[in-house]
């Protein structure tokens, strides 16, 4: 007996299930630490975004986003454990993260259009990968401008704006 492709309505369902395993994983840590919480899941399939909704997001969001980013880690760990082909999940609460992004990607545009006056190039701060490729995306269609991050070793770098 030959083995078959799974058709494109079982893998949505795969999929389906691994979203439902993912918020119900989120949902279980978020109650046994004693949160009372909703989650929303929004997005496209294969790129879905897991958003507590909470009074208490301040706590559950926690210094620049350490909390969140535990979450989702944790989620991800959970999930990938019973469904080893599921997407990676993105934990936000109450759009925290999609605020953050949206400040980075102003920033560089801000610190772009001073290069273009100037003629200098400006350093950004030390930023992990993910806000990195924010400012990478956020300049990738600009023609006088390009961005190049340092080279080291270490986890946060600092990304360079200069003309091209």
């Amino acid at each position: 007996m030959g083995l078959t492709k799974p058709s494109l309505s079982l893998d949505y369902d795969y999929m389906a299930d691994a979203t439902t395993d993912a918020k119900e994983a989120l949902a279980s840590m978020l109650e046994k630490l004693g949160f009372k919480v909703e989650i929303e899941v929004t997005g496209a399939s294969g790129h879905e975004l897991l958003n507590i909704i909470s009074e208490d997001s301040a706590l559950l969001i926690g210094r620049n986003g350490d909390r969140l980013d535990d979450l989702q880690y944790l989620v991800n760990r959970i999930t990938r454990a019973s469904h080893p082909d599921a997407p990676r999940y993105r934990v936000d609460c109450d759009g925290y993260r999609a605020e953050q992004e949206q400040r980075v990607a102003d920033k560089a545009l801000k610190l772009a259009e001073k290069v273009r006056e100037s003629g200098r190039e400006l350093w950004m701060n030390p930023m992990n990968s993910y806000h990195r490729r924010l400012v990478h995306n956020a300049l990738v269609d600009d023609p006088e401008i390009e961005t190049l991050s340092e080279d080291t070793d270490s986890r946060n770098k600092k990304i360079l704006i200069r003309l091209k």
